[in-house]
């Protein structure tokens, strides 16, 4: 080969040669060189990164994102910082991403926990409302007891004369222990009549938990159940089990009404007849009878006593808020009683003229307790510390086998806006930072301050009332 002659294919070209993108035609190597427009024609594959370079640039993608987080929590502009795969771009990032995080304080990972110094704008926070002061009183706190004052919420197994008869028993309509006895198993009485058996059940076991269960859950929440309550719904509850299944419907359903007929008949009208005419025979032409508040059987042991012809006073002893005495006295004055009316404050001087105190009983327990008005230890303790004897008017349906040391432990604490008098100094007292006020319903009178308990199965001691108790019981 001459030097004059051209350069063949198997040759290589100079990097500095101009036609390496020209096509080449001619000689064998046509065919070898025709690849190589083609890949001239290709764009330029990217610099491949190593491994640390990749995870740099991983890092700084994620600072940005962090940072544009943290952008759009603080309000501004979420400007986003762009990847690039350039090593100076890269850089910027990491700093302008390091320059967010140290701007905004951040240390932690999760953008919607970071706290922000001054970078965000707190919402205003709404005023507080101050809160109301607990008036409750601490030593009564396990008694207070919210009273349903109205037939909203009560459910629909609860018949409309119990609804009636709840409304009754929290406005005192109806007040003294037996009176809400007698009333309760009257409206009981309508329940049964209007009562019907369901497919596949029972009268014995689904006429007490499903039909008087809701209605005695009512009226306890309108006021606490008294003893005799108790006692006689344990007795109707009884009487229900005893009804053979076998019985129809209808017989059954006359059956407890009669019951319950015979039960107040017994246990409540012939033994105020049997309390009353012994209370009378005891009471003397020129007595001074003092009683306090309003007890049935004691109006109606002074009521009998006046129509067998006694001449006797009475010196009623009221207090506040109920003024029970207030109706005493006014039955007592419209037969033509001769009648002395004063507050509890006014004991001391009156019960020098007194020369019987005849009180009432809420309950009487088994030690031999009085469980009565509040209020009625204050009178038995000044009866007994002048020297005047002390009679309890309780029929034995009271009676119950509880053990009263004191008045806290089992007690009623009605509301204290009863003690309020409109215009008075508690009108609002309420708003009176640390005063409370505390209106329980009974007290607790030790057996030492009573000489006698006048009951229908006769006159007896305070140690004598569980021996009573267990013989009402085994009667029935």
């Amino acid at each position: 080969m001459s030097p004059s002659d051209p350069p063949t294919a198997t040759e290589p070209l100079k990097p500095d040669t101009p036609e390496v993108s020209q096509p080449q035609t001619s000689g064998k190597g046509g065919a070898a060189n025709s690849a190589k427009p083609q890949d001239a024609a290709t764009p330029a594959e990217p610099k491949k990164l190593s491994g640390l370079e990749l995870k740099k640039q991983a890092k700084a993608e994620k600072a940005a994102r962090r940072a544009q987080a943290i952008q759009e929590r603080q309000g501004g502009a979420a400007g986003s910082l762009p990847a690039s795969s350039g090593q100076g771009q890269k850089a910027e990032g990491q700093k302008g991403a390091k320059g967010q995080l140290k701007r905004a304080g951040s240390t932690s990972g999760n953008a919607q926990n970071i706290p922000i110094r001054g970078g965000v704008q707190r919402a205003a926070a709404a005023p507080e409302v101050p809160k109301e002061e607990d008036k409750t009183v601490e030593f009564f706190r396990h008694l207070y007891k919210t009273r349903t004052t109205s037939i909203a919420g009560a459910g629909k197994e609860v018949h409309p004369a119990v609804l009636a008869l709840g409304l009754q028993m929290s406005n005192y309509t109806i007040c003294g222990s037996c009176a809400r006895l007698v009333a309760t198993l009257q409206a009981f009485k309508k329940v049964i009549e209007s009562y019907t058996t369901p497919p596949g059940n029972t009268l014995t076991r689904h006429l007490t938990s499903h039909v008087l269960s809701p209605n005695i859950e009512y009226l306890s929440s309108c006021r606490p159940l008294s003893i005799s309550m108790g006692n006689a719904i344990r007795w109707l509850k009884l009487e229900i089990s005893k009804v053979d299944i076998d019985i129809p419907e209808a017989e059954a359903k006359k059956g407890l009404c009669e019951a319950i007929d015979i039960f107040i008949r017994e246990r409540v009208t012939f033994a105020d007849q049997v309390i009353a005419q012994s209370t009378a025979d005891k009471i003397k032409d020129g007595d001074v009878i003092l009683t306090y508040a309003k007890s049935s059987i004691v109006q109606k042991a002074l009521v009998k006593a006046h129509e067998d012809g006694k001449r006797f006073k009475v010196i009623i002893i009221d207090s506040r808020p109920l003024f029970e005495g207030k109706h005493l006295a006014a039955a007592l004055v419209g037969l033509g009683i001769d009648v002395k009316y004063c507050l509890i404050n006014g004991l001391a001087h009156n019960i020098q003229d007194a020369t019987k105190v005849l009180l009432g009983a809420h309950a009487m327990m088994s030690n031999g307790r009085l469980f009565s008005r509040i209020g009625t230890a204050l009178v038995a303790m000044e009866a007994n510390e002048a020297d005047k004897p002390v009679l309890v008017l309780c029929e034995t349906i009271k009676f119950t086998e509880r053990v009263a040391l004191d008045s806290i432990v089992h007690n009623e604490i009605a509301p204290a806006d009863e003690l309020v008098i409109p215009g008075g100094p508690l009108e609002k007292w309420k708003d009176v930072k640390k005063l409370q006020l505390c209106n329980p319903m009974y007290d607790v009178t030790p057996a030492e301050f009573i000489h006698m308990i006048v009951t229908e199965s006769g006159s007896v001691p305070p140690t004598s009332v569980p021996v009573l108790h267990r013989l009402g019981n085994e009667s029935q």
